[in-house]
This record gives C-alpha cells, sequence and structure tokens, in this order.
C-alpha cells in the first residue's frame, strides 16, 4: 500500500507542500506577529534548524532504502535536496538582512572575522552546488562517475553544519541540540560509509 502511493506522482508534490508547511508558518508569524519579542533572531534560528532537520531527513532516504528494500525512496531524494538548499538559502537570507541590513562589506569582514560564519558559509557554497547539479542535464554534463564523486561532498557539508551549530552554541554554553544532531548526521554518514565498505566487499571476486 505505502510503496503504492509513493510511486504516484503526486506524491511528490504532496513532500513539496509538507515540506513548505514551516516557511508558510514562518511567514505567517511575520505578518501576525507572533515570532516572539526578537522576530529577527527566530527567523535565522529557525530557519538553520529546518536546514540541518532536512539535511538528516535527506540522508535518511538511502539507509531506509536499503533496509526496507524500498527503491521508491529514491524517487524523493531530489526534492529533499532541494528543500534543504532552500532553507539554507533562508537561513543565509535571513542573516544577511536581518542580522547585517545587506551590508555587502560588513557581511565579508563578518565571515573572516566568526569561525562559525566562516563554515556556515562554506557549507552553503557547497550545498549551492549540489542544488545546481540535481538535474539530469548536469548529470549528463558531467559524466555519472564525477557528478557522484561531487555530491559526495554532502558529507562535508554535514560535518560543517554541525561545526557551524556548535561554534553558533558555545556562546551560551547550550549544546544539548547540537549533541542530537550531529549523533543522527554521524550515524547516517558512519552508516553509509559502512554500507560502501560492505557492497566493494560483495562486489570482489
Amino acid at each position: 500500500m505505502l510503496r503504492e502511493v509513493l510511486r504516484k506522482p503526486v506524491a511528490k508534490l504532496g513532500l513539496v507542500l509538507l515540506a513548505l508547511m514551516p516557511f508558510a508558518w514562518l511567514c505567517s508569524g511575520i505578518f501576525l506577529d507572533r515570532l516572539g519579542p526578537n522576530p529577527a533572531e527566530y527567523l535565522i534560528r529557525s530557519t538553520g534548524d529546518w536546514t540541518l532537520r532536512f539535511l538528516c531527513v535527506t540522508l535518511l532516504v538511502t539507509p531506509l532504502r536499503v533496509i526496507c528494500n524500498m527503491p521508491e525512496l529514491l524517487r524523493f531524494r531530489r526534492n529533499l535536496g532541494v528543500l534543504t538548499f532552500f532553507y539554507a538559502l533562508m537561513h543565509a537570507l535571513c542573516y544577511s538582512v536581518f542580522d547585517m541590513g545587506l551590508e555587502w562589506d560588513e557581511i565579508v569582514l563578518d565571515i573572516a572575522k566568526r569561525p562559525f560564519i566562516a563554515v556556515g558559509f562554506a557549507g552553503a557554497v557547497l550545498l549551492s552546488l549540489l542544488a545546481a547539479t540535481s538535474f539530469n542535464a548536469a548529470i549528463k554534463m558531467l559524466g555519472a562517475a564525477r557528478w557522484r564523486s561531487l555530491h559526495r561532498a554532502v558529507y562535508a557539508i554535514a560535518v560543517l553544519a554541525i561545526l557551524h551549530f556548535f561554534w553558533m552554541r558555545s556562546g551560551k554554553q547550550n549544546f544539548s541540540e547540537v549533541f542530537v544532531y550531529a549523533g543522527i548526521l554521524g550515524a547516517l554518514l558512519g552508516w553509509r560509509v559502512w554500507h560502501a565498505a560492505h557492497t566493494r566487499r560483495l562486489s570482489r571476486p
């Protein structure tokens, strides 16, 4: 039953609409003035949190596909990756507009001065490259092997995201959420490394 639902074309649309609900809630919060005493900080933090959540869900697709033997899940991995980029872009825009007032010279100085901004910027650049090459035309242009090598940068993105979150929380010494996300991403990346090594061993004559 579930596999039949996942095969339907409307399933992708449903995923996108569901994934955009947090963004719609944040937008409504702006107009209804329900984001608390510091709406700018709330928006920056919330878009960052949702970026991490969608990164975790994106990386969860392959383990679920293999463990549950559900190849249909692969249909959603590209959409989830693009949605991760979307929330990362919103996070960067909220920082640039609300925190820095679109003062580009100040933004460049901030990237150079603060490590957690620098690693966040590096992760955003890598994520932009993956989003820009997530379409069939890019796969044909780069070639499958080169495209797969490029998209292994998701490992680096996960590490940079956790570093960004860790250094951001270091000022208040509040690391509980950092450890949760680090544990989830560490487990997912560790599984992918183990599975790749296991597959190579099985393929040897």
